[in-house]
């Protein structure tokens, strides 16, 4: 290896050393703890255990997960198209101030949050009741799995707009003014012009939303934790109440999995878009 090989691998050493201690490590481990029998030996056991009492949880994560990304799609196209397309400024300005305030508060604060607000008795009851939508009979609690979406999407929603608003601000104004004179609206123009552009991008923020709600303990532990509930909650039972740490590692092996499912669409649409460039 000459010098410059030398001089990259020392630069990449501290990045590829935080990879194999925080990821690579406790992987290698946890995948050891779910395959190893009690007396050493290799065994399905703790998957087979796992699916036996989880596997309605492990549906349950991913219907939620999968929900929740779309519908962080659909707001995140919303607002960051309304920012990019928009006609009116004042409305344009608040809403980029506002839209992004979720990004600094912790899951386990907006959970605390959501119990508050989604709950038989709580502000969204209140609102309805006064503004005469509903009568205080109909009045009921949302903390189950609307819930636990609900928070997934005040949460992640922003930061995919702010990944997206930024890819749609970079699309040449060009091809939208284009549009525009040859009487496309402001929708086809978000789908059929700016969206595809952004598409990419777009892409990368609902993996990245879609692994971190798998991970997330707070928001289903605080608003849903009864069955079924996500696997994360479980994880968390096998350890606190019964170190049962190789069953708790084979159903984070499970959940690795699903989140394997978003990390292929996007290699997926990222080798098309090589194979077309």
């Amino acid at each position: 290896m000459n010098q410059r090989s030398w001089a990259g691998l020392a630069l990449a050493a501290p990045a590829l050393a935080i990879v194999v201690v925080f990821f690579a490590g406790p992987l290698a481990m946890s995948a050891i703890l779910a395959f190893r029998g009690r007396d050493g030996g290799f065994t399905t056991a703790h998957f087979e255990k796992a699916f036996e009492l989880y596997s309605t949880d492990l549906l349950f994560s991913a219907a939620i997960v999968v929900l929740s990304t779309a519908a962080i799609a659909v707001v995140a196209i919303a607002i960051a198209g309304y920012l990019t397309l928009g006609e009116h400024p004042r409305t344009q300005a608040i809403l980029r101030w506002l839209y992004r305030w979720p990004l600094f508060i912790p899951f386990i604060v907006t959970a605390q949050v959501m119990r508050t607000f989604l709950a038989k008795n709580g502000m969204l009851n209140h609102v309805l009741i006064g503004g005469g939508l509903i009568d205080p009979l109909q009045a009921q609690s949302m903390l189950d799995w609307r819930g636990i979406v609900v928070a997934f999407v005040w949460k992640q929603a922003p930061f995919v707009t702010l990944l997206l608003a930024g890819a749609m601000a970079a699309i040449d104004r060009q091809h939208i003014e284009a549009a525009r004179n040859l009487g496309a609206g402001r929708l086809r123009v978000l789908f059929e012009i700016v969206l595809p552009q952004a598409r990419r991008t777009l892409m990368v923020g609902l993996v990245l939303s879609f692994v971190t709600m798998l991970s997330v303990l707070s928001v289903p532990m605080m608003i849903n934790p009864n069955s079924p509930t996500m696997l994360t909650v479980d994880i968390a039972y096998r350890i606190n109440s019964h170190g049962d740490y190789a069953v708790a590692n084979a159903l984070c092996l499970m959940s690795l999995a699903l989140a394997s499912v978003g990390a292929w669409f996007y290699v997926r649409e990222a080798a098309r878009k090589a194979e077309r460039g």
